[in-house]
């Protein structure tokens, strides 16, 4: 790619500003397993019994894998191995084991047999992809997201944009085992997704219903946007990014378009509402409250990094260019305007929102430090990743 040397000097004085702070934060929480803060700023702590199962518990050890490369720092890797041993009780709680999988195990157990060859890394990264691959619906080749919630609604049939960011799972399981069925029901689900969830603008739906019985596409619901029309930014990314890594995986250039058409979605939306590159929660969300979610920036960002590289290899100069502009411009919005440094508190990001409804907003998210850890890395080329 071709990155400016002043942004490849402004990309390793990030990367120390980044990697400085958390060796005091790591050091403070050791043990914890952290989603957000406190009211002061303080992790929280997700390793408990109850909370062992959150979906976003991979993230934290998949941050501390990339700061031990970043850094060689052992504090890092010894916090990480924790985090993964302290996951295997995940496996023993059926309604814990979901769609989310790949979040969990792919940057903790997938990211550490990568690099040691450790044999229990290898058993719970396929412990995870056959688990997520007996969430396999036939009837209507998709993966189902989420067990049942305990109340009335039926999540039977639901699928959701978010899978896309788990299929790599299957894609290393078929490759490390040398079996192709895994491979066959990612393959089948990016069909389906790409289908059923991207709008011909690009613009992508969260949660799509299908009649688990006969694979009938029923409709779509609001998710964790604005609506059922919307576009939740977060699921922009996880489509942006997702349908890039089925690319890489397959080089089957349908994924690649699609890819495509998301990210020229947003960055239209980004050029022409939202020029100072601070991504809101939804690109259709009205006015006020003008809620931002941090999180789908850095997200995209590393989306855009990856889709810049397959346009390289394409020979599409021009194509990387353009995304490899935009993920720097929505990095570098976020370094000068939604990253806090200081030890005053254990998050970077600031300004992440799960959910335009939600009841809380533009609060410290650990998949927001992640993601833009990694996007950084990508760019300066040390970056951990399992393909």
């Amino acid at each position: 790619m071709n990155i400016k040397e002043t942004d490849k000097q402004w990309i390793k004085e990030a990367l120390a500003q980044f990697a400085g702070k958390m060796e005091t934060v790591v050091e403070r929480n050791q043990g914890k397993i952290p989603y957000t803060t406190d009211e002061n700023g303080r992790f929280d702590d997700r390793s408990g019994k109850k909370d062992i199962c959150w979906w976003t518990n991979g993230f934290w050890g998949g941050e501390l894998w990339q700061l031990y490369k970043l850094t060689g720092k052992e504090i890092f890797m010894q916090e990480a191995i924790g985090t993964e041993d302290k996951m295997d009780a995940a496996f023993m709680d059926y309604n814990g084991m979901d769609h989310d999988a790949g979040f969990r195990w792919l940057p903790t157990a997938v990211i550490r047999y990568k690099q040691e060859n450790n044999a229990e890394s290898r058993n719970r990264g396929l412990l995870a992809a056959a688990s997520l691959s007996g969430r396999f619906n036939l009837n209507g080749n998709f993966i189902r997201a989420w067990n049942d919630w305990g109340d009335d609604r039926d999540t039977t049939g639901w699928a959701i944009i978010d899978c896309m960011m788990t299929l790599p799972l299957l894609y290393w399981a078929s490759e490390e085992l040398g079996d192709p069925r895994f491979k066959a029901i990612a393959v089948a689900h990016a069909d389906t997704a790409m289908k059923s969830f991207i709008r011909e603008d690009g613009s992508v739906k969260h949660i799509v219903g299908f009649d688990p019985a006969t694979g009938e596409y029923l409709g779509n619901y609001g998710g964790q946007g604005y609506d059922e029309a919307s576009s939740w930014t977060r699921g922009q990314s996880w489509a942006l990014y997702g349908f890039t890594l089925s690319y890489i995986y397959t080089k089957d250039m349908k994924y690649l378009e699609t890819a495509r058409k998301v990210a020229d979605y947003v960055i239209s939306e980004l050029d022409n509402k939202f020029p100072e590159y601070l991504v809101p929660v939804d690109y259709r969300q009205p006015a006020e409250p003008a809620y931002e979610d941090s999180t789908a920036a850095a997200i995209t960002a590393g989306g855009l990094i990856e889709l810049a590289k397959c346009m390289e290899e394409t020979g599409d100069q021009s194509a990387s260019d353009k995304y490899l502009t935009a993920s720097l411009k929505l990095l570098k919005a976020l370094h000068e305007k939604r990253c806090d440094y200081t030890l005053d508190k254990d998050n970077i990001l600031e300004k992440c929102t799960a959910a335009y409804f939600d009841s809380r907003h533009e609060f410290a998210i650990i998949y927001g430090d992640y993601y833009y850890l990694e996007a950084l890395m990508k760019l300066d080329g040390s970056a951990l990743t399992i393909f």
